[in-house]
């Protein structure tokens, strides 16, 4: 398991411009030892506002857009399209300014691809099984409940262990039919990154990272490498 480091910064805004040049960094590394690089996007508010800050950063040309693999951590059994997957948002967000190689774009099939959301995770687990090597860096986003990708406390589908990708039923979240990466794929990744901005995330955060909650999803994932919380201030708990 990797050491794990707590970077807090000021505010949410500053988090989102910070963790883009960060990200950009650690992707033109990534291209520069291995010819390519794979990254797992996150979702949800804090996950949207890092593409955002990315796609407006002066620094993003840096990036070999065609060279970068992208994953979705997971996704919502919906349509293709639907304003409410986490694919349509990264499109929005960042996707559709920059020049990637459609080939190397990887969303979760969507409800109208996939019979199921059981056939949707099989055929995930296959192209993740087909994919060159681990992640370079895995961005996760912290819920209120201490949820990561689609992984809630007290839910079946965090305790599988013999699956890459795994299909969720009755999420407390809506949708409640989700398709989700399993913990060990979400810790076979070099770097996790966990992602944590704005008061209604501070107890959360302060559970996963005390390690008083040892039910807390958000405790259970490390990268191999790196395992790097980033906060900002009212996310934080006091002694960080």
């Amino acid at each position: 398991m990797s050491g794990r480091q707590v970077v807090v910064h000021p505010d949410q805004d500053v988090m989102a411009r910070a963790t883009a040049a960060r990200l950009i960094t650690a992707i033109v590394d990534a291209q520069a030892a291995r010819g390519a690089a794979s990254v797992v996007l996150t979702g949800g508010r804090n996950g949207n506002g890092l593409l955002a800050a990315l796609a407006a950063s002066p620094a993003r040309d840096t990036v070999d857009w065609a060279r970068l693999h992208l994953w979705w951590g997971d996704e919502r059994f919906l349509p293709a399209g639907d304003p409410d997957r986490n694919h349509t948002q990264a499109r929005a967000a960042l996707l559709d300014a920059v020049p990637l190689d459609p080939a190397r774009v990887h969303p979760v099939p969507p409800s109208d691809a996939a019979a199921s959301p059981e056939a949707a995770a099989e055929a995930y687990a296959a192209e993740l099984a087909a994919a060159d090597g681990p992640f370079d860096v895995l961005l996760l986003g912290v819920g209120p409940d201490t949820h990561v990708g689609s992984l809630f406390p007290g839910h079946p589908a965090l305790k599988v262990t013999d699956r890459t990708v795994v299909a969720v039923h009755d999420a407390p979240k809506p949708p409640p039919v989700r398709v989700s990466l399993t913990l060990p794929a979400i810790c076979s990744a070099r770097e996790v990154w966990l992602l944590a901005a704005g008061e209604d995330k501070a107890e959360a955060v302060a559970a996963a990272l005390s390690g008083a909650d040892t039910s807390a999803p958000a405790a259970s994932v490390s990268g191999t490498e790196r395992t790097l919380w980033l906060l900002d201030r009212t996310a934080a708990p006091p002694t960080a």
